[in-house]
């Protein structure tokens, strides 16, 4: 065996593989299958996320409805009821800001957070966050405790 009578294992190989552009004996010269003319025939071309061949893409045929405010601020919410949870997990926390949230995984650090009024809370705490409804300050304050909201 020399290297001139080396051939694939039989049935190894099933598509050979067609070299495009390698002459007109090939079959595949000339135009190496890109037709004649127009932008795809050309090296370099790319087509556009969404092109659609000339006709109106559908990002630009479907109407465009609603509104969306750039300057929205965003509030994770956070009721009462899951402050008494945290109250009853955790008897030393008196204390809950957003240092705390975070570090107990109720929040991200860049998270606004806004107290809730819903559920019942028994426990006296002393809660710093951006926001509190109206009922959940009421809560708070009710038990003793104070709710400070941050600037």
């Amino acid at each position: 065996m020399e290297l001139h009578n080396l051939t694939p294992a039989e049935g190894s190989n099933k598509n050979k593989k067609v070299r495009i552009g390698r002459g007109q004996g090939s079959g595949k010269g000339g135009t190496a299958a890109r037709g004649h003319k127009g932008a795809k025939s050309r090296s370099g071309y790319s087509r556009k996320i969404g092109f659609e061949g000339g006709q109106m893409p559908l990002q630009r045929r479907v109407p465009k409805f609603g509104f969306k405010n750039i300057n929205r601020v965003e509030y994770l919410g956070i009721n009462l009821d899951v402050l008494q949870s945290i109250a009853d997990a955790d008897k030393d926390a008196k204390v809950i800001d957003l240092a705390y949230l975070v570090e107990n995984g109720y929040a991200h650090k860049n998270d606004r957070i806004k107290i809730l009024g819903r559920g019942e809370l028994k426990a006296k705490l002393d809660v710093t966050v951006h926001k509190f409804t109206k009922s959940a300050k009421e809560g708070i304050v009710a038990n003793g405790g104070t709710a400070v909201e941050l600037a």
